[in-house]
Parts: C-alpha cells; structure tokens; sequence
C-alpha cells in the first residue's frame, strides 16, 4: 500500500528516481516492473502501477463494452497509451516524452502515494487543483464526508 507525497525532480532525459521508501515495496510487488498511463480523470498528472495491479485495471478497463463511447475513451486513455517502465541500477524509471508532454511534466512533480498505484503530478497543476478542491469542500461538502471523524 503506496501514500504518502513526494517532491521530486525530473532530469534532462526525462527520468525520475523513485523514492527509497517505496523501493522494496515495489521490489516485492512486481519485480520492479511498473506501467505508467494517463489519469483516467485528471489533466496534469500520470499514474504508475506496480504490474501485476496494472494488469488486474487493465482487464477490468477491457472487459467494458466497446459499444458505449466512454467506454472507448476510457480503454483509448489507459490501456492503448499505458507505457511498461522498469527500475534501472540507480532505481530510477524513464518517462516517456509523449506522456511528460500531455501532462506537462518538466522538471519539478510530485509523486503521491496512492493505495495500489502512484500518481505524478505537474506541481503546479496539482496545487492548483488542491486550491479547487478545498473551496469546493467548503460549498458542497456531502453527508458521507460531514459524518467522518478525521
């Protein structure tokens, strides 16, 4: 189970070294086997799984009906531009240039921890995408959040 934030930072080439705390965990998920996609909601920000729990997403992104447009969308977006990354010698992972560009990765991003996967975000994107969310917490917080003791 990945949480936590991250401030990291791109090189030249594109790659990004992948946080120390995470490494044995995801030695032990997928033999350092990663796939990175795009978000299936959000502009700015790519997600990294560990392979195996890819796998289990990607059927289920798969076994949706091609029928329905959305649908079509959704196995466009995560499947047909999934990307598999592996840890070199120094556990950094290469990103490709095609996903960094839509999500507008440069050198500054954050890597969030996020249950079963990873998020990188475009650090300017993600803080202003926390401004929105706190207003809109505060307009339109639902019964489920108002009842939770955080």
């Amino acid at each position: 189970m990945f949480f936590g934030e991250t401030a990291i930072n791109l090189d030249a080439k594109g790659r990004m070294a992948l946080p120390t705390r995470y490494r044995e965990s995801v030695e032990e998920a997928s033999g350092n086997r990663l796939v990175l996609t795009y978000s299936a909601f959000d502009s700015g920000c790519l997600w990294l799984y560990p392979e195996p729990e890819w796998e289990r997403v990607r059927d289920q992104v798969m076994a949706l009906s091609t029928f329905n447009p959305s649908h079509r969308g959704l196995q466009r977006r995560l499947v047909g531009s999934a990307t598999q990354l592996e840890l070199d010698g120094s556990a950094r992972l290469l990103l490709p240039q095609t996903l960094r560009q839509v999500a507008g990765l440069e050198k500054k991003a954050v890597l969030m921890g996020m249950g079963a996967r990873f998020e990188i975000w475009n650090d300017n994107v993600l803080n202003q995408r926390r401004a929105e969310e706190e207003r809109s917490i505060q307009e339109q917080a639902s019964a489920e959040m108002a009842e939770l003791v955080l």
